[in-house]
């Protein structure tokens, strides 16, 4: 239910800030079309976000046969956690880094890159694959696409106010729309926006999966060995594809390191979140049982590492 919740803040949160834009950029005309494509977003984000975020980092869907012991480890996770087999992609980037996504967990999927595998052991693998069926298990998953469409989206039309003003605007001061400077500072504070509203769902939700996937994973020391190499590793090999609309996505930020795109932080401190995974004892496996007891042992476990 508390996802629940965070779902309908987001997307009131999101469709809010498209609103404001659609009529700084063309007044009441432009909040009504803003208000279509806000509807028209919500609708796109719920049912196909996770597709096209799988197309923008080129991911392909892997079987058994291709990739046994990932695809394994993953099975056995899933048992565990009590959660339908996901769908298990590749992605093929040097930059080690993992993320889950999907609308459900009927209809999930866990993408880790191909450097993730060449540069951590088995234990880190499964520490991180741990940490993602947690996203999964916890139903942030469907939080994650959404903030990613809907961020693209704010930040499309961001860009599209940043043109605007460099050709004098189409507005003048006197109408309901923005003249060109003000179209100009518009377009630097709703990508700002956007990124505060991503931090607001994606910071609490990491530490939750830390806790959740090192219960999973029943020992902490592979997530925080992988976060510490994830950390290392982040600021030395860049992703090809590295949107700031989806960093919240992936277990570490790619955008770490690059300047003016890591000032707002989708993240908490990696500092902070090995420090929590490594002052504290190993978990116990979950135990076979209902989701109810499943979900409290989740709470127990994430109230010791507060």
């Amino acid at each position: 239910m508390g996802n629940q919740i965070r779902t309908v803040l987001l997307l009131t949160a999101m469709t809010a800030l498209v609103l404001v834009i659609g009529q700084l950029l063309g007044g009441r005309q432009g909040m009504v079309l803003a208000f279509i494509l806000a509807i028209g977003m919500n609708f796109f984000s719920y049912w196909y976000s996770d597709k096209i975020v799988l197309k923008m980092y080129r991911a392909s869907e892997i079987t058994p046969n291709q990739a046994p012991e990932l695809y394994n480890m993953v099975k056995t996770l899933a048992q565990r956690a009590g959660l339908p087999m996901p769908r298990v992609c590749l992605i093929p980037e040097e930059a080690p880094n993992a993320f889950a996504t999907g609308r459900n967990p009927e209809n999930a999927v866990v993408a880790v890159t191909q450097g993730l595998l060449n540069r951590m052991n088995s234990k880190e693998i499964m520490g991180v694959l741990a940490h993602e069926m947690a996203h999964v298990y916890n139903r942030d998953i469907l939080i994650g696409a959404i903030a990613a469409t809907m961020a693209g989206a704010i930040m499309l039309l961001a860009n599209f106010a940043r043109f605007s003003a460099f050709f004098g605007g189409h507005r003048s001061d006197e109408e309901d729309g923005l003249g060109g400077i003000g179209l100009l500072v518009m377009s630097i504070i709703a990508p700002i926006a956007a990124v505060v509203i991503q931090m607001a769902v994606s910071r609490r939700r990491e530490y939750l999966a830390d806790a959740t996937g090192a219960r999973f994973a029943g020992e902490t020391e592979g997530l925080a060995g992988a976060l510490e190499k994830l950390g290392a590793y982040s600021g030395q090999i860049p992703m090809r594809t590295d949107s700031p609309a989806t960093a919240h996505m992936f277990i570490v930020n790619p955008l770490s390191g690059k300047s003016l795109k890591s000032l707002f932080s989708t993240h908490p401190p990696l500092e902070d979140r090995i420090s929590r995974l490594r002052g504290r004892k190993p978990p116990r496996p979950p135990a076979q049982g209902g989701q109810d007891q499943r979900m409290e042992q989740g709470k127990a476990f994430w109230d010791n590492l507060s």
